[in-house]
């Protein structure tokens, strides 16, 4: 039996039940690289794949996804949008905006969001990473489709970490099911990118901005683990482009190939 059941997570969404075809497995390689297989089966538009582990979970820039089924939520949600992938710009920025609402609405305090795809926990003046979205993009004469891959942390990671990270538990009050996790998490899904098809990133920016966790802070720019910037973070424009102040004036920042990090 796996961690999720659909037959549960169906009466947590209720009246979105419609909206989504979930299915919990045990394994799989990687929940993202399955439910680009099923899209080229014509899977629709909705379509989860949730996995209890995964053999070659993917992060950002090529990083292995670490994960444990006991303390961890890790799936992928297939959605499909009219126009090409160049229209897309900032869909990482709208996803990040529906985690961090979904918590909100959970209980949780502290959170925040980084550029341009984490959703970070702030304890004091400390940040530690509780989730982290992946999103590929393919596009064909009908549109494009959207694999948004998102790991969340419900209880703190341990071991050797590549750095801080945290779990929903310590953001809650009180303990909450993984069940109701899910299910708040995929009701903002689709409220944000309902939004963002009509109205692109741009009927989110207001919101990214609220939860954003270095505005009007120094911060560097670093690609390769050396500085390529540095400048004080303003936000992000329309299109989801991080605004960095510099002694140049304001350039606007388009590769997620790029790390951001507190100066």
């Amino acid at each position: 039996m796996t961690l999720i059941d659909p037959v549960l997570l169906k009466a947590r969404l209720a009246g979105l039940a419609g909206r989504f075809d979930v299915d919990a497995l045990d394994e799989c390689d990687s929940t993202s690289s399955e439910l680009m297989r099923r899209a080229e089966r014509g899977a629709p538009s909705g379509s989860v794949v949730v996995a209890d582990r995964q053999s070659a979970g993917r992060g950002r820039r090529g990083r292995n996804w670490l994960s444990s089924p006991e303390s961890s939520l890790t799936f992928s949600l297939l959605w499909r949008f009219p126009g090409n992938a160049a229209s897309l710009s900032g869909l990482s920025l709208a996803v990040g905006v529906g985690l961090a609402q979904a918590m909100e609405n959970l209980g949780a305090h502290g959170v925040c969001l980084k550029w341009p795809n984490d959703v970070l926990l702030r304890s004091g003046d400390d940040f530690a990473k509780l989730a982290g979205i992946l999103i590929e993009l393919s596009s064909d004469r009908r549109g494009t489709q959207a694999i948004i891959g998102i790991g969340l942390n419900l209880a703190p990671p341990t071991g050797d970490l590549p750095q801080p990270a945290a779990g929903l538990s310590q953001a809650c009050p009180q303990p909450i099911d993984r069940h109701d996790v899910f299910a708040a998490i995929l009701g903002q899904l689709a409220a944000v990118l309902d939004t963002f098809t009509v109205n692109r990133f741009f009927g989110l920016k207001m919101k990214w901005q609220s939860y954003h966790a270095w505005q009007d802070q120094a911060v560097q720019i670093l690609g390769d683990g050396e500085e390529l910037k540095r400048g004080r973070c303003l936000g992000v424009d329309d299109d989801g482009a991080l605004l960095l102040e510099t002694a140049a004036g304001i350039e606007r920042i388009f590769s997620g190939d790029v790390s951001l990090r507190r100066a």
